[in-house]
């Protein structure tokens, strides 16, 4: 006669015990208690994020109007050769890619370059918040060779406490913090940016 593995008597044990797991309640200890007074909080958050971005390999511009940031990437050889330009920004830069007629995300893989919108930015790491609502497509910011994001100098949080609670409570859907353009490192502390994602990154502050 043959036996499922389940009903063996290992496996009855392991029922048993994942049994007596599921059916005990835990205490939790609950979130530890955030003093605000303790957190790092800057005197200039907007230089401190300008400065944490050159660190982490992006750049910055301070920026007065949306016709400086199509200006400033025209100065770039590699914007000037693009011929495949994602943009969420049309009053910046005109998009060569209408991306509501993308039904396929893996028909953005030529993309040059992405041009989005961020939310705002965190000065202790030069991070930048994009809402997935903001993306038509959520890979064009991962898969385009160069990444443009456009904020408001105005929107700089001090910290990542401060950076969740201004995102609140999450809703179903995407958001995703950039740090920079992508980098990794091996074991031999060799650093590689642009390694699987963006090369570069260049951040525009607009008032």
């Amino acid at each position: 006669m043959n036996h499922s593995a389940t009903s063996t008597p290992e496996a009855h044990s392991r029922q048993v015990v994942l049994d007596r797991l599921r059916g005990r309640a835990v205490k939790s200890p609950g979130l530890p208690e955030i003093d605000p007074d303790q957190l790092i909080q800057f005197d200039d958050r907007l230089t401190q994020f300008e400065q944490t971005l050159e660190l982490v390999g992006g750049q910055s511009h301070r920026v007065d109007s949306p016709q400086q940031i199509a200006e400033i990437l025209s100065e770039l050889e590699e914007f000037r050769s693009a011929t495949c330009i994602a943009s969420t920004v049309p009053e910046a830069v005109a998009p060569t890619v209408d991306l509501n007629a993308i039904d396929d995300p893996h028909d953005l893989a030529p993309l040059d370059w992405t041009i989005a919108r961020g939310e705002f930015g965190v000065a202790e790491n030069g991070a930048i918040w994009i809402d997935g609502d903001t993306l038509p497509h959520r890979v064009m910011i991962f898969i385009a060779q160069y990444l443009a994001i456009v904020i408001s100098r105005e929107q700089i949080v001090d910290q990542m406490h401060q950076a969740y609670m201004r995102i609140g409570t999450p809703k179903p859907g995407f958001g995703v913090f950039v740090s920079g353009p992508s980098k990794t490192a091996d074991i031999e502390q060799s650093l590689v940016l642009g390694a699987h994602g963006c090369r570069e990154l260049q951040v525009f502050l607009l008032p």
